[in-house]
């Protein structure tokens, strides 16, 4: 058994597809198809039930996913042990960031300072709900993510760092019954359905619904989009009204149509929390140069007040 027939596999099993797995791992289909061949050849098993249609687990293949998985992560973490000792002259950073950065801290700023530390070190990036990213550094298939966590919602066994937080804002259309006013509760709005959602399994959505809870209202979901300026240009073109971290709200608002209200909250929890996680049971040393980068991006935010 060779960790690339295992790399192999999990990439079938995650799209769930010959073809696109065969993409996703840059060789043609055929030479995937026969790795995988060796590898069940190689536990004794078939892993994969193929039709025409479809690509799923065999009861195999299910046990075998999870176990694939902890001897990647495994051997990503040897070698990540391995290029210490070259002084992090070489090596991988897996890193995980959230779309919505509502922080003080300029996360370009701490990746080019990073870079130029460490400019042997390969940065591969992440985009994916916060949830999503977390159970990935639990499961050591990241290094390092930032999240739009709070405290209260990181899961246990990671350790954290809080980047900052935004409050959250009510954005309505020109027009809209609320429109007239400078500070709103949830529970005013006259159809709450009407509200434009972030994707599920994100920070911020767990935020939205949890300062509706709060209101004694509840969050409907008219649209579910996956951009934040998506979801503010839907809400200014009055399709419905959404909520979001201020600072999104104000440099989407530059380029959208005149008339749209940023309107506050009157929750001082409504706000959305910027995190970094990491395993500290298993910190790779990009990871914690990382976080060292972090840090000092962070001092010295606090000392010039930017």
């Amino acid at each position: 058994m060779e960790l690339r027939h295992l790399k192999y596999f999990l990439a079938v099993a995650d799209t769930r597809s010959f073809t696109r797995a065969a993409a996703a791992s840059y060789v043609a289909q055929s030479a995937l198809s026969q790795q995988i061949a060796r590898l069940e050849k190689d536990v004794g098993a078939r892993l994969f039930s193929r039709t025409s249609r479809s690509v799923r687990l065999t009861a195999a293949g299910e046990l075998l996913e999870p176990l694939a998985r902890r001897i990647l992560a495994e051997a990503d973490n040897a070698q990540a042990a391995l290029d210490a000792l070259a002084g992090l002259r070489r090596g991988r950073l897996r890193l995980g960031l959230v779309q919505t950065l509502a922080s003080a801290l300029d996360l370009a700023e701490v990746l080019a300072g990073f870079h130029a530390r460490h400019p042997g070190i390969d940065l591969r990036v992440t985009n994916a709900p916060s949830a999503r990213m977390a159970a990935a550094v639990l499961a050591g298939e990241l290094d390092v993510a930032v999240v739009g966590l709070g405290p209260d919602q990181v899961p246990d066994g990671l350790g954290h760092r809080s980047l900052g937080s935004d409050p959250l804002v009510l954005v309505v259309p020109a027009g809209h019954p609320l429109a007239d006013r400078d500070t709103v509760s949830l529970a005013d709005l006259p159809d709450p359905r009407q509200l434009i959602q972030f994707q599920r399994g994100t920070g911020l959505r767990r935020q939205v619904e949890a300062a509706f809870a709060r209101a004694g209202a509840e969050a409907g979901t008219h649209f579910e989009v996956g951009q934040i300026h998506d979801m503010i240009r839907l809400a200014s073109r009055g399709v419905g009204v959404t909520v979001v971290p201020r600072s999104s709200a104000e440099r989407s608002l530059s380029a959208t149509a005149r008339g749209t209200r940023v309107l506050r909250i009157d929750d001082a929890e409504a706000v959305h929390h910027i995190s970094v996680v990491h395993d500290p049971r298993r910190l790779a040393p990009a990871a914690a140069a990382f976080l060292d980068t972090v840090e000092e991006c962070r001092s010295v935010s606090a000392i010039t007040g930017s």
